[in-house]
């Protein structure tokens, strides 16, 4: 684990379930965090992950009847400005080929910014193939959709309450307090 500048991190209690404490100084403010033995040291992630990634893909399929997804960079970020209070959820896709597009990865830290700054979970995503799949990728014409950033929000006049985000939210919060800002997910096929 990285220590960042300002902050003290600690392990209290060398028990089956790991207490982490992160302190902030300077902003005058103190973490805590419960996670298994197993969260800590690596092992099970690979069933975690499996388990996030179902839950992000019943996010996706319950979020899309009700309206509550925005497909593209620019309508992302058109609806980032707009509405960020709104957002629960940003995803960020690249195939494989695109990696090394400058542009996208421009999109791409400036998206992520705007998160950061917003509190407004962020996850890659690397089957960009099955997010197509998942949100019907192909506008009313034949032309295919932006699949690089779908954003989840809110439904209209309500908050939404699904165990599904609630597990995406918390493995986000968990991802941040290990430093890890942009997780990565992979969705099964």
């Amino acid at each position: 684990m990285r220590k960042r500048a300002g902050h003290k991190v600690a392990k209290l209690t060398p028990t089956w379930r790991d207490h982490l404490w992160i302190s902030c100084p300077q902003r005058g403010y103190f973490l805590m965090c419960n996670m298994t033995f197993e969260e800590t040291s690596g092992e099970n992630s690979t069933e975690r992950m499996d388990s996030v990634a179902k839950a992000l893909e019943e996010v996706l399929c319950s979020a899309l009847p009700q309206g509550c997804i925005t497909v593209g960079v620019y309508e992302a970020a058109k609806s980032l400005n707009v509405d960020p209070d709104n957002v629960v959820l940003c995803l960020l896709a690249t195939a494989e080929e695109q990696v090394e597009d400058v542009a996208l990865q421009i999109h791409f830290t400036l998206i992520q910014a705007f998160c950061c700054e917003n509190d407004i979970n962020i996850l890659r995503v690397s089957n960009m193939r099955r997010l197509a799949e998942i949100l019907g990728g192909v506008k009313p014409g034949g032309e295919p959709m932006d699949m690089h950033c779908v954003l989840v929000t809110n439904p209209q006049l309500t908050t939404w309450k699904d165990p599904a985000l609630s597990k995406v939210n918390l493995f986000c919060r968990d991802s941040r307090i290990l430093d890890q800002w942009v997780p990565i997910i992979n969705l099964p096929d």
